[in-house]
């Protein structure tokens, strides 16, 4: 695994050019945030070795290198997920090759339901530690070349950068939700005792998706900033449907991407 990751690196510098200071992975309906890129150069997943490939609606499936923010970024248009069938390992296979690319910091978003009853449909909500619900990426031998055996998770979401936000947020008018993202296998929606479960155990946001990708960032010493764009609201009794959290996600990206832009610039 990490020959394929050092080979996939390799392919890409060679046909982009460009190393990245900061990895952005966008969720469901967020892929917008890639408009305001400067771009440089533009890779499909399905050209480039080893890569995995989206099969969910909304997921272009596509790397974006350019300028955001006055900084170097590469961009995932589209993530994978445990549920499409992908092991964890290659869940988190593009987090790895952005780190042999370079980056220094990672960004990432999710569209997902809310716990937190004060929540409302729209909000941006700030995750500052998660419950991880799906297999772990780190399970089976360790690769010290990429990081140690038993990674410390206290410190999951860096809190400077959570400060920045507050900062920001509170400068540029962008409300902002805090609270703790649950990791769930998917793909079904979640029922309403799984919803009062995932609040019992200090859930405020569940989705089907990030958390392996930030235990793999963590591993590799990658600070992490994340963003869930709560589309619905469980415990409401409300129903979900994938195109109302793509729809909810897309009106939610204005303020995702004013957002993540100044942070990018802060950095």
């Amino acid at each position: 695994m990490l020959e394929l990751m050092k080979n996939t690196a390799s392919f890409i510098s060679d046909r982009v050019n460009f190393r990245p200071q900061v990895g952005i992975i966008l969720g469901t309906g967020l892929g917008s945030l890639a408009d305001s890129i400067e771009v440089h150069s533009v890779l499909r997943y399905s050209d480039i070795p080893n890569f995995p490939v989206s099969t969910v609606e909304g997921h272009k499936g596509q790397l974006i290198f350019g300028t955001l923010g006055g900084k170097r970024v590469v961009a995932m248009q589209g993530r994978f997920h445990y549920y499409e069938g992908y092991t964890p390992h290659q869940v988190v296979f593009p987090v790895r090759v952005m780190k042999f690319l370079g980056i220094e910091y990672l960004f990432v978003s999710n569209a997902s339901g809310g716990v937190n009853t004060d929540f409302k449909t729209g909000n941006l909500m700030v995750i500052t530690d998660h419950i991880n619900l799906i297999p772990n990426p780190l399970i089976g031998p360790n690769v010290a070349e990429l990081g140690p055996r038993f990674p410390d998770m206290s410190e999951a979401y860096d809190r400077s950068l959570i400060d920045m936000a507050r900062e920001i947020a509170a400068r540029e008018g962008i409300a902002l939700r805090y609270g703790c993202y649950v990791g769930g296998t998917g793909p079904t929606f979640e029922t309403q005792k799984e919803y009062g479960y995932f609040k019992a155990i200090g859930g405020d946001a569940v989705g089907m998706s990030t958390t392996p990708e930030v235990i793999a960032a963590r591993h590799m010493g990658i600070p992490v900033f994340g963003v869930s764009v709560i589309t619905n609201v469980g415990l409401s009794g409300e129903k979900s449907t994938h195109e109302e959290v793509q729809v909810e996600g897309a009106k939610a990206a204005v303020n995702m991407t004013k957002l993540f832009i100044e942070m990018v610039r802060a950095l």
